[in-house]
């Protein structure tokens, strides 16, 4: 096995060499005999490692043939065919980033903490994300003996600032969109807070009028979401197609595509910091400023988490009805119905009477 270390001397002092990375560094020693055992000893140090991980390579491969050529790239090709639909295309677009080409040829039994570390420096939150994700499947599928980097140890994800989109802005949008399909989209995604995938693709069957109800599985999560709708959200969709589907040029128009069909309608009103996603932060702010339960909005965001919901509503600003207010009202009037309805506990504790799932806000 080639040594990892070369010794030389410089003037009459010895020194030694990484043959792997070109370091040099002093042996701060002029005597040969002292030298050699110094260099002995920085070699073994490296060479045991390198045993043991043949050893330990040698009992794998018994187990599993592939073990010792298994790359990351490999791994990535086996999560891109257990996903699908659009999760898939994600997935897809995500093995792409450049940040990944350090390690894509990379054996997994061979990837030490710096070459995943290095990627990170390379990409930026996507590619901290996914690599995470990546790293715990060949993690739990035993393709990896021991995590490359600890849990604790992983550098933290920063994501940009998100905001929600405020009325104003809503309405300047509104007032500036002459595409009446388009102008009914973003009216629905100001009124459901549904995803702008999940509002391109809903049809006519995805309406309850006896009920007044839409109802809609998240593309995204599967998770359904049923929401009751009023009276401006009867006047847009009066004025969809009755039948089929309500958006039959924006469903065939790629999510990437309409985001950037939005921004470019913002960037010419001045609006900065928001996105489509960003009607979904203002609905869940607005239900919680308005005391809405938080049960039916996670109902209507398609939420199953809390924490999730409160994500969203973190900045929302409310004002807290005084205790003694709720103390003078009979106790039976503060329980909310399951029936989906909110009824009026006086004006002083100021709850807002919401008749249904999905009232307006």
């Amino acid at each position: 096995m080639k040594k990892r270390y070369r010794m030389y001397r410089r003037g009459r002092v010895f020194w030694a060499q990484d043959n792997e990375t070109g370091k040099q560094e002093t042996l701060s020693t002029r005597e040969r005999a002292v030298a050699e055992r110094l260099l002995h000893a920085k070699n073994e140090a490296h060479l045991q490692p390198v045993i043991n991980m043949q050893i330990a390579r040698a009992y794998l491969m018994v187990g599993d043939p592939q073990s010792a050529k298994r790359t990351w790239q490999d791994v990535m090709g086996e999560i891109v065919k257990l996903k699908h639909g659009e999760t898939q295309r994600r997935w897809r677009v995500a093995a792409k980033d450049q940040a990944f080409a350090s390690i894509q040829k990379l054996p997994l039994l061979e990837t030490r903490a710096e070459h995943l570390l290095r990627v990170m420096e390379k990409g930026g939150v996507a590619t901290n994300v996914y690599l995470r994700r990546i790293h715990n499947f060949a993690l739990g599928m035993n393709w990896l003996p021991v995590a490359v980097i600890p849990v604790r140890q992983w550098p933290s994800v920063r994501y940009k600032e998100k905001r929600a989109i405020t009325l104003q802005e809503h309405r300047a949008i509104l007032a500036r969109e002459t595409n009446r399909e388009r102008r009914a989209f973003y009216e629905l995604a100001w009124h459901l807070g549904a995803s702008q995938s999940d509002i391109a693709f809903l049809e006519a069957d995805n309406i309850d009028w006896k009920d007044r109800v839409i109802s809609y599985s998240r593309m995204k999560t599967g998770e359904s979401a049923h929401v009751r709708f009023g009276p401006e959200v009867e006047a847009v969709l009066r004025r969809l197609p009755p039948q089929g589907s309500l958006f039959p040029y924006l469903r065939t128009v790629r999510a990437g595509d309409r985001a950037t069909e939005f921004k470019q309608r913002c960037q010419g009103l001045g609006i900065e910091g928001v996105s489509l996603h960003s009607y979904r932060y203002a609905w869940a702010q607005r239900a919680k400023s308005v005391g809405y339960p938080e049960r039916f909005a996670q109902e209507a965001l398609g939420h199953n988490s809390v924490a999730v919901h409160r994500a969203y509503a973190r900045k929302a600003k409310v004002v807290v009805p005084p205790l003694e207010a709720y103390e003078r009202e009979p106790e039976a009037g503060r329980i909310v119905p399951m029936n989906g309805e909110i009824k009026e506990v006086g004006p002083d504790a100021q709850v807002v009477v919401a008749k249904a799932l999905g009232a307006q806000l």
